[in-house]
């Protein structure tokens, strides 16, 4: 008899085009925003991480098994974010924490990315508390691509500095 029961609210068993009493009885777990950048996430991809004007930050959650990989591109002159992708393996919050976060960091500056809270991103999803660690997950992943790619900008600083001395010493 459970069984039966459980079957019929799961939508299990029914033949045809019959509604399943789930639909009809179960709320949604997930508001739509999650939804919609689960189904439809932008920005997924990833850039070559050797770019120096590219920098990645690679984060993870061991306790559930999300990953999250962002990258920004930043132009140089102006340190202004001109692109963002992301890769993610997770469930649909990460998913849809990464797409937000990549939507929020394009053609922001470096310092005002920073700014971006978790709770923000959390907030705008309508996340339940046990999905925060999803949009901890993209704050995180946010400033390591910053760190990542300022780590770049300071070994070129380093390399083009040395470049003359290098030279003159030679001369």
């Amino acid at each position: 008899m459970l069984s039966l029961t459980s079957k019929r609210l799961l939508g299990l068993g029914f033949r045809g085009t019959e509604t399943p009493a789930a639909a009809q009885l179960l709320p949604r777990l997930y508001h739509e925003r999650v939804v919609d950048h689960y189904n439809n996430p932008r920005n997924v991809g990833s850039f070559d991480k050797t770019d120096p004007t590219v920098g990645t930050g690679l984060v993870g959650a061991p306790a559930c098994g999300d990953v999250m990989k962002l990258q920004i591109k930043v132009d140089d002159q102006t340190g202004k974010i001109v692109d963002a992708c992301f890769k993610t393996f997770g469930c649909g919050s990460a998913i849809a924490s990464s797409s937000v976060a990549t939507e929020w960091v394009k053609g922001k500056q470096m310092e005002e990315v920073l700014t971006i809270k978790n709770t923000e991103i959390a907030k705008h999803l309508s996340l339940p508390p046990v999905k925060l660690h999803c949009s901890m997950l993209a704050e995180d992943a946010i400033k390591a691509a910053v760190k990542d790619y300022e780590a770049k900008r300071g070994k070129l600083g380093a390399n083009t500095e040395s470049a003359p001395a290098e030279k003159a010493a030679n001369a």
